[in-house]
């Protein structure tokens, strides 16, 4: 286990499980959390051990968003810029991370935080879980990529009523729009995400990376760009060993041995 102070990572059967370790401010944001955090992936980026991620929050919360207190509006202070140097640069290691990513929703997941677990692959949420974008609330706009995730997640109508309102939505109407994949009782959360992880885990580590990167493609792409792309990134993942064995348990109607590449 290493102990970041404001941020807690431990590794086991190839999943780094971190977790925001504020616990009495619902994990918020500070810009040492962030860089702390922003540490761990571009830790989890360059282990060969490491083939998942799982990120969560301490005590009854995901991540309540930025941190109000750590840096009050003043006219000397620069969003832009504090996003440029904090949040921007997090986020698109997350981003650029070619391994899997959970998120285990624990609480309330807010602001920041929400776009935080939107910037994950995967969402699960505990059925005590509550959503809430936070920007309008008090008087600014979506941010950390959440005007992006929002309406490709669950369609723009309700982003644009989710950002808008302000409303809190509980995990259950998250899970019928899609913006987590599945509700667990709080108890079982973090065992059903472990689980999820190893399998991600065990599976073909270089053609979940790519899988990853062709998603991200298609955000952007033609659906004839989509084709190519797609057979570019399948010569890459056919020449790989985990292919040559994946067809031969096929065949050989055995559970495939993986080994990462």
């Amino acid at each position: 286990m290493s102990d970041y102070k404001i941020l807690l990572a431990a590794e086991s059967e190839g999943v780094l499980t971190v977790t925001l370790n504020r616990p009495d401010r619902l994990n918020a944001l500070t810009d040492e959390l962030m860089t702390a955090l922003h540490g761990a992936f571009k830790s989890a980026a360059r282990s060969a051990s490491v083939r998942c991620v799982v990120l969560t929050g301490a005590g009854s919360g995901f991540c309540a968003g930025q941190d109000l207190t750590a840096n009050a509006p003043g006219t000397s202070f620069s969003l832009r810029d504090h996003m440029q140097a904090a949040h921007i640069p997090l986020l698109l290691a997350i981003e650029a991370l070619e391994k899997p990513v959970v998120a285990a929703i624990n609480g309330a997941c807010v602001g920041a935080g929400l776009a935080l677990a939107l910037s994950c692959d995967l969402r699960l949420a505990a059925q005590t879980a509550s959503f809430r974008a936070g920007f309008i609330g008090i008087g600014l706009v979506p941010d950390c990529g959440a005007s992006y995730w929002l309406p490709r997640l669950i369609g723009p109508a309700h982003a644009a009523e989710m950002l808008f309102t302000n409303d809190r939505m509980d995990a259950q109407t998250a899970e019928r729009l899609g913006l987590v994949s599945k509700v667990l009782p709080a108890a079982e959360l973090a065992a059903a995400a472990h689980t999820l992880a190893v399998r991600l885990a065990a599976g073909p580590a270089l053609a979940l990376g790519l899988t990853k990167r062709a998603l991200k493609h298609a955000q952007q792409a033609t659906f004839a760009d989509t084709l190519e792309y797609e057979a570019h990134l399948q010569d890459a993942a056919g020449r790989s060993p985990d292919f040559a064995e994946g067809v031969s348990a096929f065949l050989q109607k055995r559970k495939p041995k993986f080994i990462g590449t």
